[in-house]
């Protein structure tokens, strides 16, 4: 006989619940947006769609709003497991193993193992991961992990390798669009009983809003209704939303992945040759609350690792860090607009950034090696009778100003790891290196 569902008791239809609450899909087929995840043609869906099959133990990772906990509880409803659920934040070794030993006394009872859900699954520390190794690989306990964090980064590999990773996307507008239509007319948990219609561009607003997060959506839509009830409207119209909503900020967090997520994006906008997008990742950044400052930082480091065949790139982000050290935003993204449309359409080139990283490959084989004696300095009588400097010749006596010889130590006088682009100055030097290199060869034959 099915068990009762470890959220039987919660009443998601009571009227002081919050919209989002009330609405949140009973059945896997009423969740919207998953279809790669939970969709009856996925692995997992198709597992859990399937009478009396083993629930693998997985974790389900997305940005908020997205379905984490709603397709855990209705896991939790629907299968025929044993339930608990633990707390990240607020559990640790302790309650697993009173878990634990309630999943033996249970499955010695009715031999149906325990399903738990875990939410915020990455604030465990290792020792507390590690936990869950032997109960989770004997089967007695499947796992159910929520969390918003990249786990290869916040789990151990010993936890990540017995679990299978789902991973949730944002919404899309039209998802949304629907989730808002049904809590609009749904007279059981939703908004139904009030009358009230929303207008499509009023609609979409609402979904744009939402940035692919229903709780988000959900919570406008209720705000809306609130202020179309307060006068006296039948219709929600684009103001209403912008009323009820207000000004809400831009999801970003300063220390995880969704800020690492747009850093990076602006990063290789600008590598792509995409003013346009670098701006918007620029923009989402400074808007989220962002260090301008952090901004420059990485535009300084661009210019040098990724347009080294432009040297005005690195002057004018240097310029535009001092610039926005000085003014401030939020005129400050005026000059750093200006520098990244710049170093989006300059000329690219990660020479010398590649030859940087052979040479320290190079330099940690051969920590040893002797300067060659022409080249030490020679500043003491001593010294030079030592033959410090000795052989030495001054390239500006010499023709051109060149003289056709290595530098480099003996025995890796021939590596060569700076090759420059065909792009911007680097043709001009790639061009004059292939010369000077040319003659060093015919040198030393």
């Amino acid at each position: 006989m099915k068990p009762q569902s470890l959220f039987a008791q919660e009443s998601v239809t009571r009227k002081n619940a919050p919209l989002a609450e009330r609405m949140r899909p009973r059945t896997l087929d009423e969740i919207r947006g998953q279809e790669e995840a939970i969709g009856p043609d996925s692995a997992f869906g198709s597992i859990l769609r399937t009478a009396d099959e083993i629930i693998p133990s997985v974790i389900l990772v997305g940005p908020p709003g997205v379905g984490k906990t709603t397709i855990a509880r209705v896991i939790a409803d629907e299968s025929n497991y044993h339930f608990a659920r633990m707390s990240g934040v607020l559990d640790g070794v302790k309650e697993l193993r009173e878990i634990v030993e309630k999943a033996k006394r249970d499955r010695d009872a009715d031999g149906r193992p325990t399903l738990v859900l875990v939410d915020e699954i990455h604030r465990f520390n290792k020792a507390q991961q590690d936990a869950f190794l032997p109960h989770v690989e004997s089967g007695l306990i499947s796992i159910i992990g929520q969390t918003t964090e990249n786990v290869s980064f916040r789990l151990r590999n010993a936890l990540l390798s017995r679990l299978r990773v789902i991973e949730l996307k944002l919404l899309e507008h039209d998802d949304l669009q629907a989730i808002i239509s049904e809590a609009l007319k749904d007279t059981e948990r939703g908004l139904g009983s009030y009358g009230l219609e929303i207008d499509k561009d009023a609609c979409e607003l609402l979904a744009r809003y939402g940035a692919g997060d229903a709780r988000r959506a959900l919570t406008g839509l209720e705000w809306a209704a609130a202020k179309a009830r307060v006068v006296g409207a039948k219709v929600i119209t684009p103001q209403i939303v912008r009323d009820g909503f207000g000004a809400q900020p831009i999801r970003f967090d300063q220390d995880g992945d969704y800020h690492y997520d747009i850093i990076s994006a602006f990063i290789k906008s600008m590598r792509g040759s995409d003013p346009d997008a670098a701006l918007y990742y620029m923009l989402r950044a400074l808007e989220g609350g962002e260090d301008p400052l952090f901004i420059t930082r990485r535009m300084i480091i661009f210019a040098s690792e990724d347009a080294s065949c432009d040297p005005r790139a690195l002057s004018l982000a240097i310029d535009v860090d001092k610039a926005v050290d000085r003014v401030g935003l939020p005129e400050a993204k005026i000059p750093m607009a200006q520098a990244v449309v710049y170093l989006a359409c300059c000329s690219k080139s990660n020479a010398s950034y590649m030859a940087l990283r052979a040479m320290e490959r190079i330099v940690a084989e051969n920590p040893e090696l002797e300067v060659p004696k022409r080249l030490r300095n020679a500043p003491t009588e001593l010294m030079r009778e030592m033959g410090n400097s000795q052989g030495y010749r001054y390239p500006h006596d010499f023709p051109g100003g060149f003289v056709p010889e290595s530098y480099l130590p003996e025995r890796i006088r021939d590596r060569r790891v700076y090759q420059p682009t065909d792009r911007g100055l680097d043709a001009q030097i790639r061009e004059r290196l292939e010369r000077y290199r040319a003659l060093i060869d015919q040198e030393e034959q």
